[in-house]
């Protein structure tokens, strides 16, 4: 009896102990797959941690620890890149590499309340600061990041490498169908438990969880890259950096002399920042700290190069190459580091060993207790930079009077209360402190990374060899790039043969990339070529869309054969609104008019969601460069870089024939020929004429509103003069024979029903892209309020029909007026037009009256005439093409 009891026991004890083994294997080995949000703002580092993360999915991760599964992205609006061009990257690298399940949200259009109540939908456009009912606003923290090249244009089109290497699958942004981030993080995280990746600025994930309190528990945990703890920005003996940015716990390099202390995800939105810190959810942070310590170095680089076995590979090379040619200086080996996929990494370690979080292969890890700043003492203070305070009786969102979020909030990068004669900047917000008291919290932060346990290896980091191995994994790697995917593809440039053609009036079109202006285009390209030679395109950024749209322009003279138009990128601000030294970066003092969500920006960029219809031309905006063109080096293709404004105007007058003369149309801001002006004093006698679709006229007997949106204070002026005052004067008060289009005559243009039925029998690819796109606005205006201006765009035509029109058709009288245009920096009056009763001479002439209907009818039939007809309809039909031999 006593051997079978000791049997008995024995067997039980065995019993138990394999339960408990398979308990833990459960846990860690045989559990629920890991489910991942991932919020970010795809600036560079960020698609990297992305692919990483994608290629762990099903392979290491799907094998042995039973998932970790990639449930949504979510895209951070107001940092590094633009919401339409971010989400059309987006699902291009989830349609590469297999994963169209995965929800890719953006955007949104609700807001917060002045009561602080968060309604539904936030898009996450503004800082949680400055977050109103609407989309547009100040760019407190955004202005940080620069504009144009080297920053959100570069972000924007991946440095052109985009285009040029991903696949293009059937998803992408579609005005209000588009599912939000809100919507995306609310249905992801009510599914189940999930952890959050934050590699962009908080707004989203801090939004998310004010609003939804009751879903923090489905939150495991949030890893984050952010701050700088302990970190210092230069290492020893490292020259990267401006003397007095080293020793700098943060890395804002446009901003270090007003901020020493913030790193950019927190200085996006500090008061975001500090709400995901303190939520109560588990945090693993990985600072400055850490990411200092695994800079790029020349070995992993020359290593990466070596190896490339897979697209994702290839991609993630490409792009850190062109990071690194087009670095503003020689530093880059020093000055570039593994930021968010470093991040992944350590998160998805940390996962590995979720029973001792703290325990991690690739960092060394600490606890400490910290907090995020958000405001700077003292404390309690009233000075007009603090819109949860200033003004009101009851603070937003019922914050304590005195506390540590109602001091001064740093206004910009030049704040004033920031600067201290020395040089020393004093202002804190985003920085990620190391404090004691009931204020901190205790987070897990990496501090840095780990050296690699094989000396011999030339990669002296961890990680480093990790990064490699997963990029270049067999399993679960991408089908296809852009040109593997069709296996008859050719990169084809058409231009037409104007031999034996006498050819019209050189004309330069200037535009801001409006759907107005590609109607426009559509129509100056259709006027035949012996009225017209269409020989250049200027483009702004500081209009009604981003300078990456650029591309789109690009795809719509592809489209239509015209490929030998070239096209010169302008300027990123209007006349002296850029910051000293850095003519892409500086305030948005007007260009706040200008909403980035539905109606505005997002759907301009991506031309209503229809952008990647046309066919893709082999020409974009590329960051290639050269030194002769001001570069810090040469690149492998300097030949591709993307041609300024002011470039173009030099070579085309240096072309044209000796006595002949340019017109010029210009439908946007006036900062490119402000900018041709200032550069050249004898370029007014080689313009001929300019017609400006601009302005609106204010007298006392004419008090005909503008269409300046989100200002309330300014009543009469028009959109594309208030965005650039300075330059709208300067035009004015030149010897320039100016012919004006005002705002009063494009409002006659405004019945979709009348230009969509008149197309509907057109059968050009021209057409019927413009039907699609005008039926497509007017279905907008009449199903969402943020929608109701559309019908300007229809105005935008005018300029190009009166340019080229039959003056007898159109029935048209002009009216010689001596205008001037307010420009004192009041913006309740800046933009507006109004009579110059002291001008003696140089008079402007003003359209008065002409036949509508008959705009509607010249337009559709040009639009249907098969000469200069599109050459090839749409990117199906490329595809097409590239598919059979």
């Amino acid at each position: 009896m006593k051997k079978l009891w000791l049997l008995s026991s024995s067997l039980s004890l065995l019993i138990i102990s394999i339960i408990e083994i398979l308990a833990t294997s459960t846990t860690v080995h045989g559990g629920a797959p890991h489910r991942i949000i991932v919020d970010t703002d795809v600036d560079t580092d960020d698609l990297f941690a992305i692919l990483y993360l994608l290629k762990l999915n099903r392979s290491e991760f799907d094998l042995q620890f039973n998932g970790n599964d990639v449930q949504a992205i979510t895209v951070n609006t107001n940092s590094w890149t633009n919401g339409g061009h971010a989400a059309n990257q987006i699902y291009d690298m989830l349609y590469m590499m297999g994963r169209d399940d995965v929800a890719v949200g953006v955007g949104g259009e609700g807001g917060i309340l002045q009561d602080g109540t968060i309604l539904p939908n936030v898009g996450g456009y503004l800082p949680i600061i400055d977050q109103g009912c609407g989309t547009s606003g100040p760019c407190r923290y955004r202005q940080a990041i620069p504009i144009g090249g080297g920053g959100r244009l570069d972000i924007d089109t991946n440095f052109g490498l985009r285009r040029s290497f991903l696949p293009q699958g059937s998803r992408r942004y579609s005005p209000l169908r588009q599912p939000t981030t809100q919507e995306v993080l609310i249905k992801t995280i009510s599914d189940g438990p999930v952890s959050i990746f934050l590699i962009g600025v908080h707004t989203n994930i801090g939004i998310f969880l004010m609003m939804n309190p009751h879903l923090k528990k489905n939150v495991k945990h949030i890893y984050i890259m952010g701050g700088g703890v302990r970190s210092n920005f230069c290492p020893k003996n490292d020259t990267s950096c401006q003397p007095q940015q080293c020793g700098d716990h943060g890395n804002m390099f446009t901003a270090f002399r007003s901020n020493p202390y913030a790193e950019f995800n927190f200085f996006g939105d500090p008061f975001a920042a500090y709400q995901v810190i303190h939520s109560g959810i588990p945090v693993t942070l990985v600072p400055l700290d850490a990411t200092n310590t695994i800079p790029i170095t020349q070995e992993f680089f020359e290593t990466f190069e070596r190896n490339q076995h897979t697209y994702e590979a290839q991609y993630v090379f490409k792009s850190l190459k062109a990071v690194r040619d087009t670095w503003s200086d020689d530093q880059f080996f020093t000055s570039y580091f593994m930021w968010d996929s470093f991040m992944s990494g350590v998160a998805a370690s940390s996962m590995r060993n979720i029973q001792e979080h703290e325990k991690n292969e690739f960092a060394e890890m600490e606890y400490m207790n910290i907090t995020v700043i958000t405001s700077n003492k003292p404390y309690g203070i009233s000075d007009g930079s603090n819109n949860l305070f200033d003004g009101r009786k009851i603070s937003k969102f019922k914050l304590q009077k005195n506390g540590v979020h109602s001091g001064h909030v740093q206004t910009g990068i030049q704040d004033p209360f920031c600067l201290r004669e020395n040089g020393t900047g004093i202002c804190k917000d985003g920085y990620t402190e190391e404090v004691t008291g009931p204020d901190s919290v205790r987070i897990l932060v990496t501090t840095r990374a780990k050296p690699n346990v094989d000396p011999t290896s030339s990669l002296d980091r961890e990680f480093f060899v990790n990064f490699l191995d997963v990029l270049n994994r067999p399993q679960n790697r991408g089908r296809f790039n852009f040109t593997s995917e069709f296996p008859h593809y050719k990169e084809v440039f058409y231009k037409p043969d104007f031999k034996g053609k006498k050819l019209g009036k050189i004309v330069v079109f200037d535009m801001d990339m409006s759907s107005g202006d590609f109607l426009a285009l559509f129509y100056l390209l259709k006027v035949p070529v012996e009225e017209i030679n269409l020989k250049a395109i200027l483009v702004t950024g500081s209009g009604w869309a981003d300078a990456a749209t650029i591309d789109v322009v690009y795809d719509l003279l592809h489209m239509m054969g015209r490929d030998d138009i070239v096209v010169g990128l302008g300027d990123s601000f209007g006349l002296n609104q850029s910051y000293p030294n850095n003519p892409n970066v500086g305030n948005c003092k007007y260009s706040k008019a200008i909403p980035h969500g539905n109606g505005g920006r997002l759907d301009s960029d991506t031309l209503y969601g229809l952008a990647r219809d046309l066919p893709r031309s082999p020409r974009r905006y590329t960051a290639e460069n050269s030194v002769e063109f001001g570069a810090p080096r040469d690149t492998d293709f300097p030949e591709l870089r993307q041609p300024l404004a002011l470039e173009v105007w030099r070579s085309l007058v240096k072309s044209i024939d000796q006595g002949s003369k340019i017109t010029i149309l210009t439908n946007g801001p006036l900062t490119n020929l402000a900018n041709i002006l200032l550069s050249d004093t004898n370029s007014s006698s080689i313009i001929q004429e300019v017609f400006i679709l601009d302005g609106n006229i204010y007298s006392k007997n004419d008090q005909e509103k503008g269409n300046v949106m989100n200002i309330p204070s300014n009543k009469y002026a028009e959109l594309n003069m208030f965005l650039d005052p300075l330059a709208a004067k300067m035009v004015f008060e030149s010897s320039l024979d100016i012919t004006l289009i005002p705002l009063s005559m494009q409002r006659r243009l405004y019945a979709f029903s009348e230009i969509i039925e008149r197309l509907k029998q057109k059968n050009t690819f021209e057409a019927r892209f413009t039907r699609r796109l005008l039926t497509k606005l007017d279905r907008l205006r009449q199903k969402h309020h943020r929608y109701r201006h559309t019908d300007t765009f229809i105005g935008e035509i005018l300029g190009a029909i009166i340019f080229a029109g039959d003056q007898q058709i159109l029935n048209s009288t002009f009216e010689l007026k001596h205008l001037k245009v307010h420009a004192d920096g009041n913006l309740s009056k800046d933009g507006e037009v109004i009579a110059d009763i002291e001008k003696k001479k140089g008079f402007i002439k003003v359209l008065e009256d002409f036949n509508h209907v008959s705009c509607y009818d010249i337009f559709a039939d040009h639009l249907a005439s098969r000469n200069q007809s599109a050459v090839i309809g749409s990117f199906d039909e490329q595809k097409i093409r590239w598919s059979s031999p």
